[in-house]
């Protein structure tokens, strides 16, 4: 049985309500898994309501598991936000060894930390962050099963009609951060043939919901009469709700050699359509600049949608929310993804 959405969403309690209901489908992986859950790096855009999707789904499948969340803990009302609902928490940072090595054992691990933004001029910190840290884990938690979160960033740009880049085409990232995301899964690609750690790496592109996304940056240039640059006219979006879904199914797919696994949406949009769209939603002008390439940053997520099944959100329900969302002037995070970069400087 399918989620039901509301036509909008008024405000941050209702949508972290939506993002965070578990699926009938993580209910059941969690009567069955074995083991509690840890989530490193859990204080980012996507491990608090990951996290509270575990939480629910354990409480709907009357099984008791812990449910860990590690980060630095740097916004404290992260750490009694997700300590209200019944998720522990231990603060530290995976930079420091000891700590990493002070963590519980836990037999499930969703990998969640990196950096992404301010990678020119702070290269050295992007490489700890994306590439050294993942060889600790990938040690410590040599025993257990690993979920770790890389991005689609490490494909080329490909024609916007080839249907994107599958699992098995060659890595070819531009741009540090994008090499160093390539470095994350090599470590945790050794870590599983050495030790037989089964481990999923999960290529995302890009999570959408109504406080941050590609969605967002399109429409919030809209919003405030921006020129909106489609010079990369296509990109794929998954509803945050489902890829939190799909990502924990991906507990059940760990395997030694690690398993890669795209997870976005099964259309590529257009950038100029999609800010037409929100031109008339939110009754702007909307002023295009530069032109559409052929070629784009994007994912297939045949495998996905083979393995897991199709995203219950679609793009249509998504720009409607988005355009609603930001029109009324809620909250947003004010993290850009910078979806348009093309040379890997972020």
């Amino acid at each position: 049985m399918k989620k039901t959405y509301p036509e909008i969403f008024n405000n941050e309690e209702e949508l972290e309500e939506a993002i965070s209901r578990p699926t009938p489908e993580v209910v059941k992986l969690m009567e069955g898994l074995k083991g509690d859950i840890i989530f490193l790096g859990v204080s980012g855009k996507m491990g608090i309501s990951m996290a509270h999707m575990a939480k629910r789904a354990c409480d709907l499948a009357g099984v008791k598991k812990r449910i860990i969340g590690v980060s630095r803990f740097s916004q404290e009302i992260n750490k009694d936000y997700l300590e209200s609902l019944g998720i522990e928490t231990i603060a530290g940072d995976l930079v420091d060894q000891d700590f990493i090595k002070s963590l519980p054992d836990v037999e499930n691990v969703i990998y969640l930390a990196g950096t992404k933004f301010g990678t020119q001029g702070n290269e050295s910190y992007t490489w700890v962050m994306n590439s050294f840290i993942p060889g600790l884990v990938v040690e410590q938690y040599k025993k257990s099963r690993i979920v770790a979160l890389s991005t689609g960033c490490v494909y080329p740009l490909v024609d916007i009609d080839s249907g994107g880049s599958v699992e098995t085409d060659p890595a070819l990232p531009v741009g540090e951060y994008a090499q160093s995301c390539l470095g994350r899964e090599r470590l945790f690609q050794y870590g599983s043939l050495e030790n037989k750690t089964p481990i999923s790496l999960i290529r995302l592109n890009y999570a959408v919901e109504m406080r941050y996304g590609v969605l967002v940056d399109i429409a919030l240039k809209v919003k405030n009469n921006e020129p909106v640059d489609v010079t990369m006219g296509y990109a794929n979006v998954i509803w945050q709700g489902d890829a939190n879904a799909f990502i924990l199914q991906s507990l059940l797919m760990c395997e030694s050699p690690a398993k890669i696994l795209n997870i976005t949406g099964l259309e590529t949009i257009s950038v100029k359509n999609v800010a037409i769209k929100f031109g008339k939603l939110m009754g702007k002008e909307v002023v295009i600049t530069g032109k559409e390439d052929r070629e784009a940053l994007l994912s297939n997520a045949t495998q996905m949608e083979k393995e897991m099944g199709d995203p219950e959100v679609s793009v249509d329900s998504m720009i409607k929310w988005v355009a609603d969302w930001v029109d009324s002037e809620h909250r947003v995070h004010g993290k850009p993804t910078h979806f348009e970069v093309k040379d890997g400087k972020y």
